[in-house]
């Protein structure tokens, strides 16, 4: 099993897999437009701007579990984060992160990193081109500070 073997809900509410990316290297967040940490959408930005060429895509996945800071929905957090944020990457319909309703995929993350479970918003997980978690980085963690753990893998 691997991330590709997913399939989620975007902002529409569309089935899309994650095999579309396969052969891609990932960063996968939990975001929240109202966190205090919101303005790593600006360094995950420039992230995916700087290495998309490379094969690389940050993916987006709102969630409200913490403090309820993701309160819009759909189409409202895509032009949250765009016009706000200039964030062009893919963003997913919100999922729940934590719990027995988390979404598979955060299920799957969580346990290849032998966690139990996700702190907080903006935790990301990167995934090789095999589709494979490589490492997970708390919710504090700047983008620019993965910059060289993605270009070690691209």
């Amino acid at each position: 099993m691997s991330v590709f073997d997913f399939t989620v809900q975007d902002l529409e509410n569309n089935s899309q897999s994650l095999d579309q990316y396969r052969g891609d290297v990932l960063l996968i967040v939990n975001t929240a437009t109202k966190c205090g940490l919101v303005g790593q959408l600006k360094g995950l930005e420039k992230l995916q701007e700087e290495f998309k060429d490379k094969g690389f895509n940050v993916l987006g996945f709102p969630s409200n579990q913490f403090m309820g800071q993701e309160p819009l929905d759909g189409m409202e957090i895509k032009n949250e984060c765009s016009l706000n944020y200039g964030v062009t990457f893919p963003l997913f319909d919100k999922i729940k992160v934590n719990g027995s309703d988390a979404s598979d995929l955060y299920k799957y993350l969580v346990s290849e990193t032998g966690n139990k479970f996700i702190k907080w918003n903006y935790t990301k997980f990167l995934v090789d081109r095999e589709g494979n978690v490589v490492d997970r980085f708390a919710p504090t963690t700047s983008p620019e500070n993965i910059r060289l753990d993605i270009e070690k893998i691209l």
